[in-house]
Order: structure tokens, then sequence, then C-alpha cells
């Protein structure tokens, strides 16, 4: 090695190479459209058409009402009163000698008609707060897309949503979860299944859904034949090339799941593309299925089986965690398995199980004598 040479002495590189003629600020601009691009790629499309239609929402909504495009820094005068608008107004009235919590509409019956008859709503008054939520959460996203600071992390803004929410959950608006689809309702599910190209389908559609660590719906229809690699017979890893959260560790696709996978993919005579797709007439292979095609046949199964609930393509994913729980999986392992990045998110579907499996759910069990 030549220890004359010092590495850091631009004296050292060839003249012509030194002498390239540039623009810093053209050169800025140009990594700046580029890693705009690279996290626009990046993001699933599902993802950005939220974002959309939640900007688009909420630039109608200040056209209407204040007459003036959106624009960026919003106030915080005019988040309050978004919240408000979409919340509604609460009141405590008397019902048979109880007081009970009333939310009346407070947005103009004008300006709501104007966004229904837009297409911007479905239907006249209120939102939910979980939708309320869901659209601040993007304009709080856009700002720091611009380097702004978001009205929505003000402390007063912070303060009315927490009392929204509060009130929001006595009125009745919980969470809706689907209904977990566990080992149980699983096995009568694909007992509904037949030898039928549907069948063989529908059946690797729910063991893969689930054994392989409770797929979004959007993961299911996404998976092609090339994220597959096959260990053995009854032996393979599935490797998402796009998932919500990054995730690209190998899940596992073995024994019942991965046979069922293998019969369906030769009677379908499927060699590449998408795994899991429509059938025309029951018979004739088409295009991938979409995610919403995905939740439907989880329901329709679940409907045939004669189980009761809520079920949709998420009952795949809560039934893996509340399974999992059940047997007192680590939850290290569940999240591998899950792709969940934060803890809080799958204990959320993890207390299922977690109260069925404690000790004090059966202290009204008795001996027999």
């Amino acid at each position: 090695m030549n220890n004359d040479l010092d590495l850091f002495d631009t004296g050292s590189v060839p003249d012509q190479l030194a002498r390239i003629p540039a623009d810093p600020a053209e050169i800025q601009r140009g990594v700046e459209d580029a890693v705009r691009a690279i996290h626009f790629i990046a993001k699933p499309t599902n993802t950005w058409k939220a974002y959309e239609k939640a900007l688009r929402y909420i630039g109608a909504w200040c056209l209407v009402r204040f007459g003036e495009q959106l624009t960026l820094p919003v106030s915080i005068a005019r988040v309050q009163t978004f919240v408000i608008d979409h919340f509604g107004r609460p009141e405590r009235v008397q019902v048979d000698g109880t007081l009970r919590l009333v939310i009346h509409d407070a947005m103009p019956s004008d300006v709501d008609a104007a966004l229904v008859a837009a297409g911007y709503k479905t239907e006249l008054g209120r939102h939910r707060m979980t939708t309320v939520d869901q659209r601040l959460a993007v304009l709080s996203w856009a700002h720091q897309q611009k380097q702004l600071d978001s009205p929505v992390q003000d402390p007063t803004v912070r303060r009315l949503l927490s009392a929204c929410r509060k009130l929001a959950l006595e009125y009745g608006e919980g969470p809706k979860s689907k209904t977990a689809a566990t080992l149980d309702a699983l096995d009568l599910m694909l007992a509904t299944c037949d030898e039928s190209l549907e069948g063989l389908r529908d059946r690797a559609l729910l063991l893969f859904g689930w054994a392989s660590g409770g797929r979004r719906r959007s993961e299911i229809a996404k998976a092609e034949v090339r994220d597959f690699e096959w260990i053995g017979p009854s032996q393979a890893v599935f490797r998402m090339r796009q998932s919500k959260t990054g995730d690209h560790t190998p899940k596992p696709v073995v024994d019942e799941t991965a046979a069922a996978l293998t019969s369906w993919l030769k009677a379908a005579e499927i060699t590449e593309g998408a795994v899991f797709r429509r059938l025309w007439r029951s018979t004739k292979v088409g295009e991938a299925l979409s995610p919403h095609a995905i939740a439907a046949i989880v329901q329709r199964r679940a409907l045939l089986a004669g189980l009761p609930g809520n079920f949709a393509g998420h009952s795949l994913r809560r039934g893996f965690v509340t399974e999992a729980s059940m047997h007192d999986v680590p939850l290290a392992e569940t999240m591998a398995l899950t792709g969940h990045r934060l803890v809080k998110s799958v204990i959320r579907y993890s207390e299922v199980g977690d109260v069925l499996k404690s000790k004090a759910s059966t202290l009204h069990r008795r001996s027999k004598p």
C-alpha cells in the first residue's frame, strides 16, 4: 500500500473527473425529487389512495365551509372547526330519569348536503370518531412532509380529540373488531371446502393466510409463485416483496398448508404470477384476487360453516394471534410471524386469548362433590 497517498487529498483525482460542471442547487433539487419518488413507490398503493382520499375530503370541506382552497399550514382554529363539524355537539339529556349522552350534528346542513351531493360523503350526519382521527392523522402527515408544525399536535387540539374519543366510547362507538378465526373456527371453515377447483383454492387460501402468521388480506392478494422457496414437498418459506411494515423475513408454509397450496397450484396449472386467482364459472382461472375478494371468501366460508360473528379477511390474522396467545407462544415469536413492529398492536389482538386462558376466567367452576 502506498502510504504517501492521502485518501482525502482531492488533488489526487484526475482533472477530467474533477472538472465536470455541476450546479449544486440543481443537484439538490434532483436528489429531493428522487427521495420523494423512492418514498412514494415504497409505500403500498392502498396507503397512498387512503391519504389522497382523506386530503381530498378535507380540501372539499374547506372549500364548501369557508370558500377557500386548502393550504398548509392549516390554522388550529380551522382544525378545531373540522373536529366539531364532524364529531358533533354532545349533550346530556334526561331519559326515563337517567342522564344520557346525545351527540347532535354540528355541520351546517347546507355544507353537509353539498358534500354528499358531490360524492365526498356517503350520507348526511356526523362521522365516527375513528374516521375523524384517520383524516386528521393524514393532515398531520401532510404538514410533516412540508416540514411544518402540525396543528393536530397542538395541546388544545389534542385535548379536544381526547375528550371526543372518551365521549365516542360512551356513545357506543367502540372498536368494531372482526371475529377471530381461531383453530376451531378455521377447521369448520376448511370443512366446507370440497375437491372442486374453488374448494382447493379456498382451502389453500385459508390455510396460508392463517398458518403463515396471520397474513393481511393485501399480503394474500399479492402473493406470487416466486415468493415461495420450496425446501421440500411439505416445506417452504414465503417472503413478501411488499408489506405494510416493510417486513421481508421468511414465513413458514409447512405440512397441511404446503400440501393445500401445492394441490391448488397443480390443479389450476399456475406456475408463475399470482397464487390466488379469480375463477370464472368455477373452472376457468383468471386474474389475481383483490383484497376485497379475499375478505369475501373468508366471509362466505364462515357463513357456510354456520359460524356466528363478523368475519372478514382480518379474521385470519386476529385468529392466529388469539390462538398463539392461548397456547403461550412468546410474543416475540408471534410478532416475527405476523410482522407487527409495535408490541401494543399485537397485544390488542391477543387480549381475547389472554382473557380466555387466565385462571380468573374459570373461578366460577366448582369442583364436583
